[in-house]
């Protein structure tokens, strides 16, 4: 890829971690439906609609920018694994103290007993937000394999795997069961279509006006639907129901494309002190993530979330303050020689 897609592509990886952060400021009003007053936690649907692009615009990034090449298997998991391996054991063990701090979890059943309890917050996650380095673990290991197809698949190849892979995402969302069959059709399911999807829109030239004001409209288009679909199921049923926030559902893929779309067809000319600016956060966007869900903890623990004032203005407020926190404690970790490996 050359250094004009490497340029669009940080910053759309940027852009998805401040929408994680943003989703997870927001999700604990999302899921407080019965109690909140229902012009607060709109602002939570609004928000958490908008933002569901993230992570799986983060493995369409690790499609688009590793798919094209070719590995000798041995090198490309020691470089990939070795790098993710470091700071994921060293998180862990931090969330797994700070869950100890918390009395959430209990260190009493003797050494053995409490090694198995870290061994077992190791296994299962020790976070919340941790399940996304288990995916990408997952996806590493199968990227060799399927780097090959598609680095020597024609077009028409490439948009018959992903058409398969988006029905086999229809078909499977509980309105559609109907339609199921005995073809077995999990090869084509999971992430492994973002991983594709991002390779195929990163090197296709969409040589027609207007394809940014289309993704545009379809962004704007799936975050309503997903927004009114998501109110309308908890006030038929007095329940929450994330069918339209499903991370590998048809809502959500098509605002993650037109998201990816946007960021890569969209050229915003701002400030060099700016750019620089961005390109110093881009760097340290996996510490970023690592340690963001602590920030929003501590920052709880002090008073600071959505409730500091109306949830419109305090998510994206309360987001973008733990952002800066935990790029500032990243940057501070990244110029200590024995911590740095830890956070980049």
């Amino acid at each position: 890829m050359n250094q004009i897609k490497l340029s669009w592509i940080s910053n759309l990886r940027l852009i998805a971690m401040l929408a994680v952060v943003v989703l997870h400021t927001a999700s604990p009003l999302l899921f407080n439906y019965k109690t909140s007053a229902l012009g607060n936690w709109m602002a939570a649907d609004v928000y958490n609609a908008a933002v569901r692009f993230a992570v799986p615009v983060f493995v369409m990034i690790t499609g688009a920018l590793l798919l094209g090449k070719d590995y000798e298997l041995g090198d490309f998991l020691k470089k990939r694994l070795g790098r993710l391996l470091l700071p994921f054991l060293f998180w862990s063990l931090v969330y797994v103290a700070y869950q100890w701090y918390e009395e959430i979890i209990y260190f009493h059943g003797g050494l053995w007993g409490n090694i198995n309890l870290v061994l077992h917050q190791l296994k299962i996650g020790s976070s919340y937000h941790l399940w996304y380095v288990y995916l990408l673990v997952g996806l590493y290991l199968i990227i060799p394999i399927i780097s090959k197809f598609v680095r020597n698949a024609s077009e028409k190849e490439l948009l018959y795997f992903l058409a398969i892979w988006f029905i086999t995402i229809l078909i499977s969302n509980p309105y559609l069961t109907r339609f199921e069959t005995a073809v077995e059709l999990r090869y084509f399911s999971g992430y492994i279509g973002y991983l594709v999807l991002g390779y195929y829109l990163a090197n296709k030239q969409f040589n027609f006006p207007g394809v940014v004001f289309i993704a545009v409209l379809v962004f704007i288009c799936f975050a309503i639907i997903a927004t009114i679909g998501t109110f309308y199921v908890v006030v038929k049923t007095k329940e929450l129901s994330t069918y339209f926030y499903e991370p590998v559902g048809p809502f959500v893929v098509m605002l993650s494309a037109s998201a990816f779309l946007i960021a890569k067809n969209t050229v915003i000319r701002l400030p060099i002190k700016f750019i620089l600016i961005c390109e110093n956060a881009g760097k340290y966007t996996l510490g970023i993530y690592f340690v963001h869900a602590l920030i929003l903890n501590i920052l709880e623990l002090n008073g600071i979330t959505y409730q500091v004032f109306n949830p419109w203005l305090s998510i994206p407020a309360v987001a973008v303050l733990c952002f800066l926190i935990s790029w500032l404690l990243v940057w501070l970790m990244s110029k200590i020689p024995v911590l740095k490996y830890l956070v980049v």
